[in-house]
């Protein structure tokens, strides 16, 4: 994740900018909404915007031109549902690129969309699969977490793997080794965003219950737990 500044050719730098935007537009309009109606989860939403820029600012060197972190938009999208990670991914990124020099202005819109569109929906969809098969609050956060991280690198590779396609296996081969470089890191990576996710979920479920209840995020036998 966070491709740097100009590595990616013009026109999929574009493309993935124009793919991104419509979510991050609807994003702002979800985040607006949803706190004019409950003006108390601002501190939350805080929370999960910090959380989100902390753990992606930890990066390791991997693939060139890009590099393995947690990402933490996990958190954000099971709280405030999927769409509200993309404009908040987006500052997160942008203060990244401008501030830390991860990732870069052209390649903005490229690593919005796989970490602040595709795992924040993963995330969010994991999560609800978990919960409705019966599994735990605490099962149900770490496989979002965990897989929200992994599904970002699988998106990553993608977007690398079309932009350099291998020239003896085309795209398939190029995807193969961008994702098995990326795995080296990602996966114990992930393993540890989800138990750390789990630790701060299990705090929030802690000292606000009810609030989370609101949120049909834990039921009312979770909350009085």
């Amino acid at each position: 994740m966070h491709i740097m500044e100009g590595f990616l050719p013009v026109e999929h730098a574009i493309g993935w900018s124009v793919a991104s935007a419509p979510v991050v537009a609807y994003g702002i309009h979800s985040i607006r909404k949803r706190i004019a109606a409950n003006p108390e989860q601002r501190m939350l939403l805080g929370v999960a915007a910090a959380f989100s820029f902390v753990l992606s600012a930890m990066k390791l060197p991997s693939v060139t031109g890009s590099c393995s972190h947690p990402t933490g938009t996990g958190l954000g999208a099971l709280l405030f549902g999927p769409a509200a990670m993309a404009p908040i991914g987006a500052v997160v990124l942008l203060f990244q690129a401008l501030l830390l020099a991860h990732g870069g202005l052209t390649t903005l819109g490229a690593n919005i969309f796989s970490m602040a569109i595709v795992g924040p929906f993963a995330a969010w969809a994991v999560f609800r699969l978990v919960r409705r098969l019966g599994g735990s609050l605490a099962v149900g956060v770490f496989c979002a977490a965990s897989l929200a991280d992994l599904l970002t690198y699988v998106t990553t590779s993608v977007q690398l793997a079309w932009a350099f396609p291998d020239p003896a296996g085309g795209f398939m081969a190029s995807f193969a080794k961008f994702a098995g470089i990326f795995a080296v890191t990602q996966i114990p990576l992930a393993i540890s965003e989800g138990l750390l996710t789990v630790l701060i979920f299990n705090a929030l479920a802690r000292f606000n219950p009810q609030e989370l209840k609101d949120m049909n995020l834990i039921d009312a036998k979770e909350a009085r737990a």
